[in-house]
């Protein structure tokens, strides 16, 4: 393929904002969207393709947004649509596109579907959510589990049944075997494509569809004994055949409107991942997630791009993620030693990779005090909020070194409290730093736009002869090939690489000061290094 054939969404590196967190413009320590407006240079300047936004619909915040009170419309607390209709026209001017989260799988109970649908049991909008009488003993109709602890159901006494929810209590589940549900969102979704959205990043979308006879979820013989949702195999309440009808009515709205595109969020193995492709009918992306999951390993990690390429339907396009909203930033899970190796590799392999904002800054986690821990996982299951707890990659973006890290002015006391490392991890001061891990994301990002087979060009892996090395070429339809090497590893490696070229030319090094002609006959890697070389 070459660059002018691909599409944006195959071609370009997709940012994800998470809205509360990004820039505070109001001064009320929540971020909106007229801050993110305002930082609109620098975004177009990280040589980006788009911009995805977490939740901007109007929402009680019982889940961040997640909780949705009404699908065609933004937040007040955002600036309403007014400000999102200006920053999509001022995104669109610049070249960048713009995607947000569509929320299907459940609403808010504040929504109006679901206040008529509790109103009585034989209101018309009753069978738009999933409503069942009480076990025999009067507890919840089977054993499904929240994400967020405890049971799946919450009983209505007003008309005495349990309502489903797979998350918090105020986030009830629609029953999509309902044809009027199913189309009711098709019309959300055509709403936001007449308004000149690019796309949508559909959350959960695999957990759209649950068994109709609501049959126990079996026990998973390997649970940790830990997280309690781990418990069952969540064989009838997640990737159910019946989805992908359901996602195929989706992409139908989508294919109406010209370049529009979809990427589901996923957790599944391959050979259920690739289904989601459907035959080019359902998500242009399947989210995929799994090298957040791998230990920093580098055969763990060639084993898992290998076969991920290789389990690609035909003509299918790969994408890469390290890190979002619900998973730690990758600079503290992996090591800040490993961060620019990691980014290295999310920028260089084939396919579109999704970056999570601040982590081109190499953002790391935040220190939520107990007093402020919001997350509802965290909440509920305070014993484990180390490991469900989603606070601490959500902390404000870092743009100075001043007070509030420059979100919210002086004195405003910001939603989550800012990282105490914004003192020296900020863009305005990694700005001014030609080797800093902002100026080192801009190199790949930039070198990534220009050249194809960087861009859509076919991905190899290498043998390097040393199991602490990932290596891999780059290769564009006109021969233009790159080499790709990252150190995994603490020790200095030298390598023979010499049967795939004499000598190479950095394009981009990690440390940002390497640069002239190598010989890969006796590539030398500093420790914890990454390698762009040209051939």
């Amino acid at each position: 393929m070459k660059k002018e054939n691909a599409l944006w969404w195959q071609k370009g590196i997709i940012y994800q904002i998470y809205p509360r967190s990004f820039m505070d413009s109001s001064g009320n320590g929540v971020g909106d969207l007229a801050g993110v407006r305002q930082r609109l240079d620098y975004i177009e300047s990280l040589g980006v393709e788009a911009i995805w936004f977490s939740p901007i619909n109007p929402s009680p915040m019982k889940d961040f947004g997640y909780d949705v009170s009404d699908y065609v419309d933004v937040h007040e607390l955002y600036g309403g649509m007014p400000a999102f209709q200006a920053l999509l026209d001022d995104a669109h001017r610049r070249g960048l596109k713009v995607v947000i989260d569509l929320v299907p799988n459940h609403s808010s109970d504040q929504h109006a579907w679901f206040q008529e649908s509790r109103s009585s049991r034989d209101n018309p909008k009753r069978d738009w959510y999933i409503w069942r009488d009480p076990a025999p003993d009067g507890g919840p109709p089977n054993n499904w589990l929240s994400f967020f602890g405890g049971p799946a159901w919450t009983f209505d006494a007003h008309t005495g049944q349990y309502y489903l929810h797979q998350f918090v209590p105020e986030q009830p589940e629609l029953n999509y075997r309902n044809p009027a549900v199913r189309q009711a969102m098709l019309d959300v979704m055509d709403f936001w494509m007449k308004l000149g959205v690019d796309g949508f990043r559909v959350d959960v979308i695999w957990l759209m569809m649950k068994d109709p006879d609501l049959r126990d979820n079996p026990l998973n013989p390997e649970w940790d004994g830990v997280n309690p949702h781990s418990k069952f195999i969540h064989q009838y309440t997640a990737n159910l055949p019946e989805v992908h009808d359901l996602i195929q009515d989706m992409r139908g709205v989508l294919d109406r409107y010209p370049e529009r595109m979809m990427v589901g969020e996923i957790y599944l193995p391959n050979q259920e991942l690739m289904k989601y492709y459907g035959n080019d009918d359902e998500c242009h992306l399947p989210f995929n997630f799994q090298l957040i999951h791998y230990p920093w390993n580098a055969q763990a990690y060639r084993r898992a791009v290998d076969q991920y390429e290789a389990d690609l339907p035909a003509g299918a396009w790969p994408n890469w993620v390290l890190g979002n909203h619900d998973q730690h930033r990758f600079a503290t899970r992996l090591g800040v030693e490993n961060a620019r190796t990691a980014q290295m590799m999310l920028l260089t392999l084939r396919g579109t990779p999704t970056c999570y904002y601040g982590d081109e800054l190499g953002m790391t986690d935040g220190h939520i005090p107990p007093e402020f821990v919001q997350d509802p996982p965290a909440v509920k299951q305070p014993e484990i909020a180390h490991i469900v707890g989603r606070d601490p990659e959500r902390t404000p973006m870092q743009w100075n070194a001043g007070p509030n890290a420059g979100f919210s002015p002086a004195g405003v006391q910001t939603w989550l409290p800012v990282n105490d490392n914004h003192a020296t991890v900020n863009v305005e001061d990694e700005s001014k730093d030609p080797k800093s891990f902002l100026n080192f994301f801009k190199a790949l990002a930039h070198l990534r736009r220009s050249e194809d087979a960087l861009c859509v060009g076919s991905y190899q892996s290498v043998d390097a002869g040393d199991d602490d090395i990932f290596a891999y070429l780059r290769r564009a339809e006109d021969g233009t090939t790159f080499l790709v090497v990252l150190n995994f590893s603490s020790r200095i490696i030298t390598l023979d690489l010499g049967e795939i070229a004499r000598t190479a030319e950095i394009a981009v090094s990690t440390d940002m000061v390497s640069s002239g002609t190598v010989k890969l006959g006796a590539l030398i890697m500093a420790e914890h290094q990454g390698l762009l070389l040209r051939l």
